[in-house]
């Protein structure tokens, strides 16, 4: 590595730093403000106070990970511009493509610990964040609690109208088993309840309806004990359990959703996506904003920064909108995710043929 790269490749990794810590306790200081009351309100013991916000610095730091590399690349390359830096680098002989190389290779570092840290440290923090909201700031259930319907093996699927988390007890419960996609016996009952104790699921007003090839069967009983094969969190699953899981836990996780056909797959999918669409977004981005600071502007670095903000907002604005499809359309999890990389990897490719010229 030349020395000149070693410079850019120094210059770019201190300066995306210097954003991480400028910004994220300006985030912090701001969530602080938002929730103080709701924190006096439920008296949040201070651990857990702590704890939440070290949960909050990788979740701020993985939301607006974009923005903090795009105005990184913007900051120290417009000031290598203002000072002509960029021109003598350029008139030596060296072309455009060859200046990028040590923006690449620093935009590597940074993907590969965007990627490990999403795989392995993110969704651990998730895991505190949120059920840290859902406990003392949201108003909404942490689980899904209505209309539940899950295939919980290759012949039996269970159906509750409602679910209460707290006191563990669905209404409306439905048990179908099937045998050469033959409906052999349905059990129902108006609640299930699970009982601690004896390890066991109550079901009240039981009735278990047999089918066989002459005749069918109904027994009727006012209560009884019995087990399953599913545990009572099955009746209501996390609303944000993909983003808590690593990569491993992750992809078992999608396999068995699949299988008991979960509603939810796509928002699963969208989820294993991103994380790896969120680093390769550094990629992008960093030669975005290379081409678009590398030559003097009017207006200097304040135009460039403004501009850098507003495409960093930009993308992260399609990435919403994609997700929001995902979950409420039924929109394709692998588009949503990596069309905002295609849309401006377009843009990246434009924009460095201009700076050619």
């Amino acid at each position: 590595m030349k020395r000149i790269d070693r410079y850019i490749f120094k210059r770019y990794l201190s300066t995306f730093l210097v954003m991480l810590f400028l910004f994220i306790p300006i985030g912090i200081m701001v969530d602080v403000a938002e929730k103080i009351d709701k924190f006096k309100e439920k008296e949040v013991p201070l651990g857990e106070l702590f704890n939440y916000y070290i949960d909050f610095t990788w979740y701020f730091a993985n939301l607006l990970f974009p923005i903090f590399v795009f105005l990184a690349v913007i900051w120290f390359t417009s000031k290598l511009a203002s000072n002509t830096e960029i021109i003598a680098i350029l008139s030596s002989g060296i072309s455009f493509t060859r200046f990028l190389r040590p923006y690449l290779l620093a935009a590597s570092c940074i993907a590969v610990i965007a990627f490990f840290a999403g795989q392995l440290i993110i969704p651990k923090s998730n895991e505190g964040f949120n059920s840290f909201q859902y406990k003392y700031i949201s108003k909404k259930q942490e689980r899904e609690t209505s209309e539940l319907y899950k295939q919980i093996n290759d012949n039996e699927f269970i159906y509750v109208s409602s679910f209460d988390p707290i006191r563990k007890r669905g209404t409306n419960f439905a048990l179908e088993h099937f045998e050469d996609s033959q409906l052999k016996f349905k059990i129902m009952s108006n609640s299930i309840r699970w009982i601690p104790r004896d390890s066991t699921f109550r079901l009240l007003q039981y009735r278990k309806r047999i089918i066989t090839d002459d005749e069918e069967k109904l027994i009727v009983l006012p209560r009884k004990d019995t087990v399953f094969d599913f545990k009572i969190e099955d009746l209501a699953p996390e609303k944000y359990k993909a983003e808590t899981l690593t990569f491993s836990e992750l992809n078992t996780f999608i396999e068995k959703e699949r299988q008991s056909g979960s509603r939810h797959i796509n928002a699963h999918l969208l989820v294993r996506h991103k994380r790896w669409s969120i680093p390769a977004s550094a990629f992008v981005l960093t030669i975005i904003a290379v081409a678009m600071t590398s030559f003097k502007r009017r207006g200097g670095m304040g135009v460039n920064l403004a501009l850098g903000v507003a495409l960093g907002f930009l993308f992260i604005f399609f990435d919403k909108i994609f997700g929001v499809l995902v979950l409420k359309a039924n929109f394709s999890p692998a588009i949503a995710a990596w069309f905002p990389i295609i849309l401006f990897g377009s843009l990246a490719v434009y924009l460095v043929n201009y700076a050619k010229r």
